[in-house]
């Protein structure tokens, strides 16, 4: 027999083998099969090359998302827990529970796991976009991150996560650099990019492949296509989602291995109302299991309803840690609205004792005494009062007040046209 012919036996040969192990290989790693058991399955493969695995890929193989199955034969490398119920509507209005997954060494889930940056810098050139911020992020709360544009909260993130090298200081989760965990979604998962995506994958392809890497069950991509409503456009290519969609499907990704840390940046953008009902419930739900969990947001009026502690931060420094309570307590924009058939004598008698007055709507605004010494001075010299209401700032206010030196793109007026 001629040397060419006996190469081609042997690669044909070689060929029929590495198809048989694929399918066998493939076989051990499903959860589920159709048709015959894995055993079944087996056997088939081997006795038949390569009809045998022809038949399993196209008839055996069960999609955990759309095909029928039986988890019989062999068991799969990975623990699976029981199926999920039947899927509800996609935008549900509170969060479900997850089952857990088991996590790395370093989150294990039995102790707390906070983020600590300690003199974190980083500069890009003679640009400095993170200057010496300390701060820790605690569990069992939603800190909101806050910042003009340009502040560096995303820049910090992406030190956290290991996406950029600090030019010195340090930031760890759970006592550990993000780089060196084995499995870093076990630890921390994380939305900053809901964009950064394959295009052309689907959704279920996208987070399978982000749980293969980190030795994630097909179960649990399942249960966090469910638990954030886009179970049933899973299939859908990525270009083909709205932003909304593209949202929930990087917090399905960021939930993949039931990590105790959870970062976000701008997670609520492009969100509808009911989205944002539906985030803001989870993002509480999350903390109260014990999850450290970090949201950056510009939406005031979400954090000031989300978040239980704030870091805001400006030109890359830290300007406040404190409750969010207490910072809006903090805030110079408190006053008490005043209504009084005599304000004309009532104003300048609070002026006399120390206070700021102006006119407002019909009242006066009044800073600098509160409301039960301005019931008291006006009860002294008999003036009547209709109204008098304590009015706090909004996280907005407060906000604005502490960040306007920080802010480095202002726009300009806008002048007419000729």
């Amino acid at each position: 027999m001629n040397p060419p012919v006996i190469a081609a036996i042997a690669v044909g040969a070689t060929c029929l083998v590495a198809f048989d192990a694929f399918c066998l290989a493939d076989l051990v790693r499903a959860e589920r099969v159709s048709g015959l058991t894995k055993w079944a399955w087996a056997i088939v493969i081997c006795a038949s090359n390569p009809w045998g695995g022809l038949a399993y890929l196209f008839l055996g193989r069960a999609d955990p998302l759309t095909g029928p199955g039986e988890a019989t034969g062999f068991p799969s490398l990975e623990p699976s827990p029981p199926p999920p119920p039947p899927p509800p509507a996609p935008a549900p209005p509170s969060a479900p529970a997850l089952p857990p997954t088991p996590r790395s060494r370093a989150g294990d889930g039995r102790s707390p796991v906070p983020i600590e940056v300690n003199q974190l810098t980083k500069r890009f050139g003679s640009v400095t976009a993170v200057d010496g911020l300390t701060f820790t992020i605690r569990p069992g709360t939603v800190t909101g991150f806050l910042g003009p544009n340009g502040a560096g909260k995303t820049t910090t993130m992406r030190l956290i996560l290991g996406l950029d090298a600090p030019t010195s200081g340090t930031a760890l989760v759970g006592g550990h650099r993000y780089r060196e965990i084995i499995r870093p979604l076990r630890l921390a998962g994380a939305l900053l990019d809901a964009s950064a995506m394959h295009p052309g994958r689907s959704g279920y392809a996208h987070l399978r492949s982000l749980a293969e890497s980190n030795g994630i069950g097909r179960q649990r991509v399942t249960d966090v296509l469910r638990v954030t409503g886009m179970e049933t456009v899973a299939g859908r290519r990525v270009r083909d989602l709205s932003l909304g969609m593209k949202q929930r499907l990087g917090i399905a990704a960021a939930l993949l291995g039931d990590p105790p840390v959870l970062i976000f940046d701008e997670p609520v953008n492009g969100l509808d109302a009911q989205g944002l009902q539906w985030i803001r419930e989870f993002f509480r739900s999350l903390a109260a299991e014990g999850r450290t969990v970090l949201v950056s947001s510009h939406l005031m009026s979400e954090m000031a309803q989300t978040a239980d502690h704030l870091v805001i931060i400006g030109r890359g420094r830290l300007l406040a840690d404190q409750p969010t309570s207490q910072f809006i307590e903090s805030s110079a924009h408190r006053d008490v609205l005043i209504r009084s058939p005599r304000a004309d004598r009532l104003g300048p008698l609070l002026s006399d004792h120390g206070a700021v007055v102006r006119p407002e709507d019909g009242g006066l605004a009044v800073t600098g005494l509160d409301a039960p010494a301005i019931a008291d001075l006006a009860a002294a010299h008999g003036l009547p009062v209709y109204e008098l209401t304590p009015r706090l700032a909004s996280l907005e206010d407060a906000y604005l007040d502490i960040t306007t030196d920080s802010v480095e793109y202002r726009a300009g007026e806008r002048t007419a046209s000729r």
